[in-house]
């Protein structure tokens, strides 16, 4: 990756802590062609951490920006000794971008923050305020969202109640970056396509507290918008292997074969019907479309029990090569250490 760019000294370093030291507060930005917006940014940003009294840090990633992004983040890491910053090779989306800051973060407690300024750094000590009252997990509701009304909002407010629905996990506002976890929380969490947003859902996988407040949301200063709609039909697609990897990634013969035995089952119906109609109605089953119907969902059939076999080995190699268990536990009290 490179040499550091830069690490805290002096002043600095003691407000935060120390360079080596324990973090309280790592603060994620994924940042992409907003070079407007990063001056007012970082004085905003560590005004409002300055005034906590904790060991904090910014991590900003910056996801390929093809603007003076990263140069503008180097002019204020020499004024701003805790911005550290992570500058990925080419432009691989926001997901990739705040699993990159989780890696490279330091904190107890990982923040996200949009760089577009959209979402209030003000907000922040509320965030933390939830995060010591005993939540894992606080999330931003934008409840007076200042987007398009149509193409943004109304369209995510769809979208919100769909995810809702099939996780069991109830959010008002899934797409808002504004949330606060707890560092074990993110323990072995890998995401990829546009699966950010549906970190709160991986949390509660792990019997996470997970509360959701109102966070202010302002117009766009600078810049434009990189979401389009294309990005709803991601997001649903991601949502169908989230909800595969929660009821079945531990038993996945439960899908694969549950398909096999239905195919099998019309198979066993077809070819019954097809013995029937040459036995008794004395029609030539070269007449009916049920011998390719037996022969193909028979086939059908074997393959999905087969792949749910394969399915379940490769879950027990994961699970061994990871050294995982089929449970996480919390604490324990009363035990020796």
């Amino acid at each position: 990756m490179g040499a550091r760019l830069n690490e805290p000294s002096g002043e600095a370093a003691s407000r935060s802590g120390s360079t080596s030291g324990k973090i309280d507060l790592s603060v994620l930005v994924p940042v992409y062609n907003e070079e407007g917006n990063i001056p007012l940014l970082c004085q905003r940003l560590f005004g409002v951490l300055d005034r906590l009294a904790i060991a904090s840090e910014v991590v900003a990633v910056n996801d390929g920006s093809k603007d003076r992004s990263l140069d503008q983040l180097r002019e204020q890491a020499a004024a701003f000794p805790r911005l550290r910053i992570v500058d990925l090779r080419r432009n691989f989306g926001q997901t990739a971008a705040l699993m990159a800051g989780i890696d490279h973060a330091r904190g107890d407690v990982v923040l996200m923050i949009d760089a577009d300024l959209q979402n209030d750094p003000e907000d922040i000590p509320r965030l933390m305020q939830k995060i010591d009252e005993g939540y894992d997990v606080v999330s931003g509701w934008r409840k007076d969202r200042k987007d398009a009304p149509l193409r943004r909002n109304f369209v995510s407010h769809v979208a919100n109640k769909l995810i809702s629905r099939i996780s069991g996990v109830s959010l008002a506002d899934y797409g808002c970056t504004l949330k606060a976890y707890r560092r074990d929380i993110l323990q072995g969490v890998r995401l990829y396509g546009e699966m950010h947003r549906f970190i709160p859902i991986y949390a509660s996988w792990m019997g996470a507290r997970i509360i959701e407040i109102p966070v202010l949301h302002h117009p766009r200063r600078m810049g434009k918008s990189n979401y389009g709609l294309e990005r709803v039909f991601k997001v649903l697609l991601d949502l169908i292997v989230v909800k595969f990897l929660d009821r079945h990634f531990v038993k996945p013969i439960y899908v694969f074969g549950g398909f096999g035995v239905f195919s099998l089952a019309l198979c066993a119906i077809s070819a019954f019907w097809m013995l029937y109609l040459k036995l008794v109605e004395g029609v030539s089953m070269i007449l009916t479309p049920l011998p390719l119907i037996s022969a193909m969902t028979f086939l059908v059939g074997c393959m999905s029990i087969l792949m749910g076999l394969l399915a379940e080995m490769l879950v027990r190699t994961y699970f061994e090569s990871q050294q995982r268990g089929a449970y996480s536990v919390r604490a324990l009290f009363n035990f020796d250490r």
